[in-house]
Parts: C-alpha cells; sequence; structure tokens
C-alpha cells in the first residue's frame, strides 16, 4: 500500500479514537496543566477565525469528526464538507446533522469542485499533504474559491507534547509513523511548518497570506489569492478603458 493510501487507510481506522487526540484523552493526556495550556491555544484558533469572518458559501476540507465543521455551519450559507473516510464523515454527521450541508466523501488529491465558495477551511490537513503535491493543493485552493475568497488553516506545531506516549518521537522528514489503541501502525505524511517560512512560500506563490503561531502547539493561516485579485484588477481596467 502506497503512503497516501495508508493514510486513507489510517483514518478510516481511526475515526472512532479520533477526538481522543483532540481532547487530551488517553494515550494522549499528559494532565491537567498540559490540558489547560492545549485549550488556551485552541481559543485563540477560534478566535483568529472568528476574525476571518467565514460566511456565505463555505468549504471544509478533511472534516473529521466534526469539531471544526459545528462551529462554522451557523456562519454558512451552505456547508460541503469533504473528507475520504465514510466513518469520519458519519461520525461529522451524528455531530453536526444533515441541515444546511452536503457531504462529499472523496480522496482529495482526486477532487475537484463542481462550484466556488467564498471561504475554504481546512484544520490538520496541510501537514497531510506530501511536498510534491503542495503547489498542486494550492492551486485547487484557487480553483474552489470565488474572486476575493479567503483560505483558513489550523495544523500542528513540532512538539512531542502533541502526540501520543506510545507514538515514534516527531521529526522533520515528512513520514510520521502512528498507531492506534489496538496497537495496529501506520505510516502517514506529516510535514512540521514554521510558520513565517510557510507565509514566505505562499506570498511567493501568490497568497496575501499571514501564518501565525499560537505558541507551543498550532499554526494559523489566513489568506485571499493575489492572482485573483490581479486577474480582478485587470478586469476593472479593462472595461474602464
Amino acid at each position: 500500500m502506497d503512503l497516501l493510501q495508508q493514510q486513507i487507510a489510517y483514518y478510516k481506522a481511526r475515526a472512532s479514537e479520533y477526538d481522543e487526540w483532540f481532547l487530551r484523552q488517553g494515550r494522549y493526556d499528559r494532565g491537567d496543566d498540559h490540558r489547560q495550556r492545549w485549550f488556551d491555544e485552541v481559543s485563540q484558533v477560534r478566535q483568529a477565525l472568528e476574525q476571518a469572518r467565514p460566511h456565505g458559501q463555505v468549504l471544509e476540507l478533511a472534516c473529521g469528526t466534526g469539531y471544526w465543521t459545528e462551529y462554522l455551519l451557523p456562519h454558512a450559507e451552505r456547508l460541503t464538507a469533504v473528507d475520504a473516510s465514510s466513518e469520519m464523515l458519519a461520525l461529522c454527521r451524528k455531530r453536526v446533522g444533515d441541515a444546511g450541508i452536503d457531504y462529499v466523501e472523496a480522496d482529495l488529491f482526486d477532487w475537484h469542485p463542481d462550484r466556488q465558495y467564498d471561504f475554504v477551511f481546512f484544520g490538520f490537513w496541510l501537514s497531510h499533504v506530501p511536498e510534491r503535491l503542495f503547489a498542486t493543493f494550492w492551486r485547487l485552493l484557487e480553483e474552489s474559491l470565488i474572486p476575493g475568497g479567503a483560505v483558513f488553516f489550523v495544523d500542528s506545531l513540532l512538539t512531542q507534547l502533541s502526540t501520543a506516549h506510545d507514538h515514534d518521537a516527531l521529526e522533520r522528514n515528512g513520514i510520521a509513523r502512528r498507531k492506534l489503541n489496538d496497537g495496529s501502525e501506520f505510516d502517514v505524511v506529516k510535514i512540521f511548518y514554521d510558520p513565517a517560512t510557510l507565509e514566505t512560500t505562499l506570498r511567493n506563490m501568490g497568497w496575501d497570506a499571514r501564518v501565525r503561531s499560537t505558541g507551543e502547539f498550532f499554526l494559523h493561516g489566513h489568506a485571499v489569492s493575489g492572482h485573483r485579485s490581479s486577474q480582478e484588477s485587470s478586469i476593472a481596467r479593462a472595461v474602464v478603458s
């Protein structure tokens, strides 16, 4: 099984225990002080997402069990939630229901939108995009956005305290070995970004981007396509002339 297929298999198998990671339970429990720091930084991300003003037609990529879907839904006229795992989508549907949401089961490396959106969100997904597909993924985002539309994302900083007690030490080699509660193991893509470097990379690709760290656990970014802004300006000049 190649790495990307193994990654999908991992998240399908992990669906029922995924929230233990986010809630700092079970193998991820490192005590009350750690949990408090974690959720203080989650609050920073939510505040930044609020300031980014999700609205209109919203697309969520790799929606998982629906933690962020639940937050986005009240801000959206209509929300499209995409994930490669039917198991994850079932949990997302159980959390937030069906009203106002289109669920799409699809491998994001093969999927293309059938319409454009005002706002695109993805949580803890960018780190699972291989370096060779990074530019392709950001072209997909451009394809998914209306002119002036925005992207917001959150992901993990490199800290051993974010992973399970029994996981191998995290490294910057682009691959992580993950273990489930039953002991089964999978390799997944895992790329840890430096916020300032990622911001520079996106700006060099034509995005008006701002990427920030919450301190210990997370980074978050807000980006608008500069290419689309340039296209709009060119159209406007043509109309005036």
